[in-house]
């Protein structure tokens, strides 16, 4: 049986770069380069990658990246978006909750609720932020964004889902 998060993200890889929330990688991956110094030479990992649009950007501008994601459509998109550009990128299925890199990277990003805090439960959530505090290397930094918890006071779950 599918989780009702890998039902949602499975046909979903064309017309995800087309929703309001994934127009702003530029700016994201801007934000990301003044982080880091502009350094690149370090080793990043995208978790919940999803269409591969910080991966993809980040790449181009030079930057080593691995992009892990749990959708097949989505991690198929990002392959086919980075083939086009020509770019090599490392995109890989993994579950977040479920991850075995330790020490591995300079600079793990999470954005746009790419796999936290997409879970059921907390426990499953920390699991996901664990996993990602421990692929880093010592002094590694750790980028990610989550929901506004008042968004569910103001929209319908619901209507959002839909």
């Amino acid at each position: 049986m599918k989780h009702w998060y890998e039902s949602l993200f499975e046909n979903y890889g064309k017309k995800y770069d087309n929703e309001n929330f994934a127009q702003g990688t530029i700016g994201e991956c801007d934000f990301i380069e003044k982080e880091i110094n502009f350094s690149k030479s370090l080793k990043i990992i995208d978790i919940g990658c999803g269409t591969g649009r910080h991966s993809i950007e980040l790449t181009k501008r030079g930057y080593k990246v691995m992009g892990i994601d749990l959708s097949d459509s989505l991690l198929e998109r990002a392959r086919e978006k980075a083939k086009a550009l020509n770019l090599q990128i490392d995109f890989q299925k993994h579950d977040a909750r479920k991850l075995s890199f330790k020490n591995e990277f300079d600079l793990a990003i999470m954005l746009c609720e790419g796999a936290f805090p997409l879970m059921e439960t907390d426990e499953m959530n920390y699991e996901i932020l664990k996993n990602a505090t421990n692929s880093l290397k010592d002094n590694g930094k750790f980028i990610f964004t989550t929901l506004n918890g008042l968004f569910l006071l103001f929209h319908s779950l619901d209507e959002f889902c839909a």
